[in-house]
């Protein structure tokens, strides 16, 4: 079966990922607060090494409680910052705490996340390869950015905007591409 390049193919949480979440629509506000947070700490990184991590981050991270990282103390920060399971990054983990309240005021003022995300989509699937920005990254990037997220420039989201189903970017030789 061919895959997309960028699948390492040794790497079985790789193929998984491939094959059955990116691209594929997820606007489930827990999911899409997942993604955000996990494509924020692929800043500098590859998605391979945060996929690979996933799981320790969800441990790490309460099951992405949102509640609970709202609430984060700085013991709680010490104490991501020595599990060596995760990314131990404290600009990214702080930005995680911060974005993560941003979040929930974005919730609150739209209903959900997916509504404030369908103000930049127009409930519309982007088909493109080969990119790594376009419009729409760059307009939902400064909008969050304005809002005084963290680690969400225009690359990040692009990625993040793929990971949930928004772009769809599977290669014309890759059999996803004729799935979608």
């Amino acid at each position: 079966m061919i895959r997309c390049k960028w699948c390492n193919l040794k790497n079985p949480k790789y193929i998984k990922y491939h094959d059955t979440e990116w691209c594929k629509p997820h606007f489930d506000d827990k999911y899409l607060y997942e993604m955000l947070i996990l494509e924020s700490f692929q800043a500098g990184l590859s998605w391979e090494c945060v996929l690979n991590k996933r799981e320790n981050f969800r441990e790490a991270f309460d099951n992405f409680d949102i509640d609970k990282i709202c609430c984060y103390s700085d013991i709680k920060v010490e104490e991501l910052l020595k599990n060596e399971k995760i990314i131990r990054n404290k600009l990214k983990i702080n930005a995680t705490i911060n974005n993560s309240k941003i979040f929930k005021k974005i919730q609150n003022e739209f209903g959900s996340f997916y509504n404030y995300l369908r103000m930049f989509t127009n409930d519309k699937i982007i088909y493109e390869i080969d990119k790594t920005t376009n419009e729409l990254s760059d307009n939902l990037s400064k909008d969050l950015q304005k809002r005084g997220m963290k680690f969400v420039g225009s690359t990040i989201i692009y990625s993040y905007l793929q990971a949930i189903g928004v772009i769809f970017s599977h290669e014309k030789e890759c059999f996803m591409y004729k799935n979608n």
